[in-house]
């Protein structure tokens, strides 16, 4: 037994289940095809500060759950605990704003947090997401639902629910944030430690608390849509027609407010109805001020996020297919050295010309050649050896059906393609 073992929190990806992952990223990418979403890579870690600024002091993530540390050089920096302030952060610095078709982008990769791991939810863990950035015009949130709706039918899934919510804008939540404060007040006592901290600087954190007496508590508090301004019920109305026209249900969830301090006017979640607290699919929002908050011109943006971990939950809650394993189409059998040259030639020009094929050199007797071509579920056998080499031929067998036949060695190649 090895001496090492992974870190609590992380887990291998083994190819008896990375077939599984790759289906879903393929299935990802196609529906950001449809979309006209290009792809943009970001580094797993940045200065610090850009989610200190962008995320929120009083988020969880921040206080409680950054890989924080210090390089060689006294720079503070952390690996990226999300996707969208290092997006953001890529536009502005590489003036994506300027170029044609940059606005509409989508990232896949790791992010760390430091949480408590549980089902579904790990330190490190593997999201997906997209972003629209550059115009405040609710088209765009509708457009960003219904892209995330697309890639959770294109996978099968039904048993989810599309929650919606508006928290408004800078100009209408102070009034908000003074009904929270004034609810939530007669409660501080029952409140955890860290509510009251963020009752004073950002109530609405509150709402978003896991802890089971805040949720209870905040279960009743005033809905942010009994406050929202003209500008902010204007966009949350066209936003819901918009979704109407392009055939997507959804709730009104006055309570959604996401856990991050960047998120203005829409916030949305798809919720898988069949899992348990940890049950958010897919979430995401608008957020208008992100861009002047990193130093950039104002460039609202709307995107969402995802975590492969719990969408391969929900898919295995549901029994759905997970693409197939990867098993070579053809296996190459060779009987004596010279046959072993011209069988390793020949592999080659397989594999050049797009059929995948596997060979083991350790195996040298008929029997157990045959007998690891049937384990690795190829579909084909090519059995070459002294008698076939001296006839400029090669067998063909059918491991599905037992057949087989004599090939030219030139013709193998279109004769497997053919079928």
């Amino acid at each position: 037994m090895s001496r090492y073992k992974v870190p609590r929190g992380t887990f291998d990806i083994l190819p008896a289940d990375s077939y599984k992952w790759q289906f879903v990223i393929d299935a990802f990418r196609e529906v950001a095809r449809e979309f006209n979403y290009k792809e943009i890579i970001t580094p797993i870690f940045e200065k610090s500060d850009l989610f200190e600024r962008s995320v929120g002091e009083l988020t969880d993530i921040v206080e409680k759950e950054m890989y924080k540390f210090e390089d060689k050089k006294g720079r503070i920096l952390a690996l990226r605990p999300e996707g969208t302030a290092p997006v953001v952060r890529s536009f502005i610095e590489n003036g994506l704003n300027l170029k044609p078709n940059s606005s509409k982008l989508y990232y896949l990769g790791p992010m760390f947090r430091y949480d408590r791991p549980q089902k579904g939810r790990y330190r490190q863990f593997y999201q997906f997401g997209i972003e629209n950035i550059g115009s405040n015009d609710s088209y765009n949130d509708a457009e960003v639902i219904g892209f995330a709706n697309m890639f959770l039918s294109k996978l099968g899934l039904k048993n989810f629910e599309l929650q919606i919510n508006s928290i408004g804008c800078k100009n209408c939540t102070k009034d908000y944030d003074n009904a929270l404060k004034e609810y939530f007040a007669p409660f501080k006592n029952d409140l955890c430690s860290d509510c009251n901290k963020r009752l004073e600087k950002n109530p609405k954190r509150v709402l978003d608390c896991k802890v089971k007496t805040c949720k209870v508590i905040a279960g009743k508090a005033p809905s942010m849509l009994d406050y929202l301004d003209e500008d902010c019920t204007t966009n949350f109305n066209k936003v819901q027609q918009y979704l109407t026209a392009m055939g997507i249900p959804f709730k009104v969830n006055p309570k959604i407010v996401r856990g991050l301090d960047y998120y203005s006017q829409t916030a949305f979640e798809f919720i898988d109805t069949n899992l348990g607290a940890q049950n958010t699919l897919i979430g995401g929002g608008r957020y208008d001020t992100l861009a002047e908050q990193l130093g950039g011109k104002n460039m609202p943006g709307v995107g969402f996020a995802g975590g492969f971990e719990r969408l391969l939950l929900s898919m295995g809650e549901e029994k759905l297919s997970l693409g197939k394993q990867q098993i070579p189409k053809a296996y190459l059998v060779t009987l004596g050295d010279e046959a072993r040259i011209a069988g390793i030639k020949l592999l080659m020009e397989l594999r050049k010309n797009g059929i995948s094929s596997e060979f083991d050199p350790d195996k040298t007797s008929m029997n157990a050649q045959m007998k690891a071509a049937n384990k690795t579920g190829a579909k084909f056998a090519l059995i070459l050896g002294e008698d076939e080499l001296e006839s400029d031929k090669v067998i063909l067998k059918n491991l599905e059906n037992g057949e087989q036949k004599d090939v030219n060695i030139s013709d193998i190649i279109q004769t497997i393609k053919d079928k």
